[in-house]
Parts: C-alpha cells; sequence; structure tokens
C-alpha cells in the first residue's frame, strides 16, 4: 500500500497547533490567518484518513491519531531544519570534508602550521589527510579520490590541474656520518661521484629525481644508485647504515638521525619547489578556503 505524502508546512502547522491547542494563537504564531490554518490541518487530515483534532467550542485535543503523529512530526522538522543547516554550512565551506594529499617530507615544513591554522579557521570541516608521493598525487587528483595536493616539483605538462608554488629550497648532501667528507661544512658535488647513492625511483617523482641526477651531470658525474627507497626517512636510515649517499630538499635536515650529516653543497644552482595542486574546474567551496589559506600565511623560504 502507498504510503501519503505528508507536505512539511501542514506537519508545521499540525505541530504548531499541537503545542497551542487553539486555532487562534496557533495562527498568530505561525503568521497565517485562522482559515488557512484550518486548510491545512483539514488536508492533513484527509492525508492521514483520521482526525487529529477533537474540536469543541473553546476546546481543542488531540486525537489518539494527533498523539501518535506529533513526536514524528516533530522529528521530520527537526531533521530537516539540520539537513538545511548541514546544506548551507557545506555550501559555504564551513563544513564538510576535504581530503588533502601531501609529500611525508612536508611534515618536516609547511604542514602542520598549514592545517593548524585551516583547523583554528574552520573548525567544522574534517580533514582527511594521505601521505603521498607526487605521482600519485596527480593520478589521485586526476581521479578525484583527493581535493588537494601538496608535493613537490609539479609536472610542467598538466592542463587540468593548477599549481601555485608556496616553498623553495636548496639541496644538501646527505652523508653517513662516518663518511669522509662528514668533517666538511660544504661539500664539492664533484666530490660524490664516487660514492654510491641511495635515492628514491624516479616513478614516484619523476620530476624531482631528474632534477637531483642533472645536478650530479653538471658536476661531472652520473649517480650510481645502489638502493632505492620511496620515502626520504627511509632514505636518510639507508644512509646511515653507510649503505650509500644522498642529495636531498634542505628541510629533510630537520629528520634527526645521530649517524647522519647533513652538508652543504656546491655548486648549488637550483631549488626544489613545493607546490600546491588542484582541479581547475572544482567549485568545492573548502579548496577556494584552503588556498587562500597557504595565500595569508605563506611559509618560510627554506
Amino acid at each position: 500500500m502507498e504510503r501519503p505524502e505528508l507536505p512539511l508546512p501542514q506537519l508545521h502547522a499540525f505541530v504548531v497547533l499541537a503545542e497551542e491547542l487553539h486555532f487562534g494563537h496557533a495562527a498568530a504564531r505561525l503568521g497565517i490567518a485562522q482559515p488557512p490554518l484550518s486548510q491545512q490541518i483539514r488536508r492533513l487530515e484527509d492525508k492521514v484518513g483520521h482526525a487529529l483534532f477533537t474540536r469543541t467550542p473553546g476546546r481543542v485535543t488531540l486525537t489518539p491519531a494527533g498523539s501518535e503523529l506529533l513526536p514524528a512530526a516533530r522529528r521530520a522538522l527537526t531533521d530537516l531544519s539540520d539537513a538545511l543547516a548541514a546544506a548551507r554550512a557545506v555550501g559555504s565551506g564551513r563544513a564538510g570534508r576535504l581530503r588533502i594529499g601531501f609529500a611525508a617530507s612536508l611534515a618536516l615544513t609547511i604542514l602542520p602550521r598549514l592545517l593548524r591554522t585551516f583547523r583554528h579557521q574552520f573548525p567544522g570541516v574534517h580533514l582527511d589527510i594521505h601521505e603521498m608521493t607526487t605521482a600519485p598525487q596527480i593520478a589521485a587528483l586526476h581521479d578525484k579520490t583527493i581535493d588537494i595536493g601538496l608535493l613537490r616539483e609539479p609536472p610542467t605538462d598538466e592542463t587540468e590541474l593548477g599549481f601555485r608554488t608556496v616553498l623553495s629550497e636548496p639541496f644538501m648532501a646527505v652523508l653517513p656520518s662516518t663518511h669522509h667528507l662528514a668533517a666538511q661544512r660544504v661539500v664539492q658535488l664533484a666530490q660524490l661521484a664516487d660514492s654510491p647513492f641511495v635515492l628514491f625511483p624516479r616513478m614516484v617523482g619523476p620530476a624531482l629525481h631528474d632534477q637531483i641526477i642533472r645536478l650530479c651531470t653538471a658536476a661531472g658525474f652520473t649517480p650510481q644508485v645502489v638502493q632505492n627507497a620511496v620515502e626520504w626517512h627511509t632514505v636518510c636510515a639507508l644512509v646511515e647504515t653507510g649503505l650509500g649517499v644522498s642529495l636531498a630538499p634542505a628541510s629533510i635536515r630537520r629528520i634527526r638521525l645521530k649517524g647522519v650529516a647533513f652538508r652543504g653543497i656546491e655548486p648549488n644552482t637550483d631549488r626544489t619547489r613545493v607546490a600546491v595542486a588542484w582541479r581547475k574546474n572544482d567549485h568545492n567551496p573548502l579548496v577556494t578556503h584552503l588556498l587562500a589559506t597557504i595565500s595569508q600565511d605563506p611559509p618560510d623560504r627554506a
């Protein structure tokens, strides 16, 4: 059997009358005349199939059917009010869920302050954070599984994504503390030509990988990569074991490992970029808010 639809204006009129138990008072509270209120109640009673009120001179009382309907009517109105408020909050960017991909090394630089600032400004927004390298972030933005990316060395051939540089930093040599060059404050890149390298695979960050290779090539050698590692923390841990050396963004020196030495390099003609990435056709107000937060509180340059 098909259930009758109960229009919300009629439920509202019913709840107000049930609370006032007086047509005149209920009509005044609703801001309408008494006849339209009576019509709303009659239409609702027609849909229910039973009287909801007993009407006697100077007295209105709920019938058993009316008493049964009242709690559900109140819940329906409250649920609608809550849903409308939630929709308005999401629509204005004051609530909702923002999915952010970030390169692990950014937990050492811009990420903590950015998240603190954003959460302070938009406490009703749930942040869904995913640790990802650059290439997976680009794929996730295209697949719409994240809304914002914070990555190193964005690709230059993207047309659907927007990029904005938020930080640039120089490179440093990452050496075992027992390495003979660790005694120097600055290392000439050519001095690393005979050292084995620990480096992340190109597929996880092609632009940054190529940038490091170019630095070495400009110094006259091609690095001999003996071990790959996806994250900088792992690269540093493998360097600590003496497996090899590496070149890394300067912020990586904040990884505190007793057996690792971070040293400046010469020549140091290149810097690595950290960028925020988003879909150009994404009209999510939360994305706009995060981009504005970055613009208002830019990170310090390394």
